[in-house]
């Protein structure tokens, strides 16, 4: 959380989102708010942004585990609202994460964004993609099973079978109702000022 608060805000949202829904960069820039059900508090991940020479492209997941639906912790809805009012693309099926000028961001430019952030919170040593990691360990300590976290995180494993493996949308709710749970925590009892929820750092 604490990356997510020294962040300048038309950012802090895809902080958020790559932490609680495990997502990649290429995914954050593939939303759309009609990816979205604020209701329920899912996220269809159908897309990813890939940088082909000086091109940004919309592709299709790596792989077919990479097309799935993604609860989000309830806490985080009126955020994200505010986030589709304040900085994302006005149309009807904009894109989430849009640059002043409405340009889609670059990772490499993104990287100096980052930077300051990193200095503002007091830490090194942290990319972009340990905020998929932290969602990750999050998820798999909230007592995920193996085969939840592959889906949630879109993961092919050696194990072909696990691909194919459906996860219950009640069990992917009672993760995401437990990320709530661990952040209202942390809200009340303050982070490590690592940047990680306690004992979350990678390494």
């Amino acid at each position: 959380m604490a990356l997510a608060d020294a962040i300048d805000r038309r950012h802090r949202m895809l902080v958020l989102l790559a932490v609680f829904a495990s997502l990649r960069w290429g995914e954050l820039m593939g939303l759309r708010k009609t990816d979205f059900d604020l209701t329920l508090g899912l996220v269809q991940v159908e897309r990813a942004v890939s940088l082909v020479g000086a091109r940004q492209l919309i592709k299709n997941p790596k792989t077919p585990a990479g097309v799935r639906t993604i609860a989000l912790p309830m806490w985080l809805l009126p955020d994200l609202e505010q986030h589709f009012s304040d900085y994302s693309e006005q149309t009807s099926d904009g894109r989430v994460f849009v640059g002043p000028t409405g340009v889609t961001p670059l990772r490499a430019n993104f990287s100096r964004i980052w930077t300051r952030a990193l200095a503002k919170a007091g830490i090194t040593g942290i990319h972009v993609h340990d905020l998929r990691h932290t969602g990750n360990h999050l998820a798999a300590v909230s007592g995920a099973s193996t085969r939840e976290l592959m889906g949630r995180m879109g993961h092919v494993s050696v194990n072909a079978a696990l691909v194919y493996q459906h996860r219950t949308a009640s069990r992917d709710r009672a993760i995401a109702d437990s990320l709530d749970a661990m952040v209202a925590a942390l809200k009340a009892e303050g982070s490590d000022g690592s940047g990680h929820v306690g004992g979350t750092a990678t390494g």
